[in-house]
């Protein structure tokens, strides 16, 4: 089975072929994340398909991030270029949890941990992101949380 890394440049080369330029120009860009991420620190390493999709994760939350910003700005042509490249990049990822899914899985986390107020938190929360890796943005459960833990 092909790595997501590979399956992200055969994709490139894909939609440079077929002259896609928001998918190339996408896909080029989470690649440069990649690459960036794989020569950070010490030393140079190859990254394992959880911390690619990490990178995905947090590229497809930068381009949420600028839609927000170039909408409240009054730039509509940005916004929806943004708002584009992170449909591209949500191809990649896993599909996102619905607010049921959210709920049951913070309840459950609640009752496990024992949790009984806001000072417990960071235990819920530790827990419950481990529970939804990557399928739940980190303030939608941390919203949730609160909201169950009164």
């Amino acid at each position: 089975m092909p790595g997501l890394k590979d399956q992200l440049r055969n994709d490139l080369t894909t939609a440079m072929k077929a002259r896609d330029e928001l998918r190339t120009a996408t896909l080029r860009m989470v690649l440069a994340a990649v690459s960036a991420e794989e020569v950070s620190g010490k030393e140079a390493r190859e990254l394992s398909d959880d911390e690619v999709q990490a990178v995905l994760r947090r590229e497809a939350k930068k381009r949420r991030e600028a839609a927000d910003a170039f909408g409240a700005a009054g730039r509509a042509q940005q916004a929806q270029r943004e708002q584009a490249e992170g449909e591209v990049l949500a191809d990649y990822l896993p599909v996102q949890l619905g607010d049921a899914d959210l709920a049951a899985i913070v309840a459950d986390v609640v009752t496990r941990t024992g949790a009984s107020g806001r000072k417990d938190m960071g235990k819920v929360m530790g827990a419950a992101n481990g529970v939804v890796a990557g399928r739940a943005d980190g303030a939608r459960v941390a919203a949730e949380v609160r909201r169950q833990l009164g």
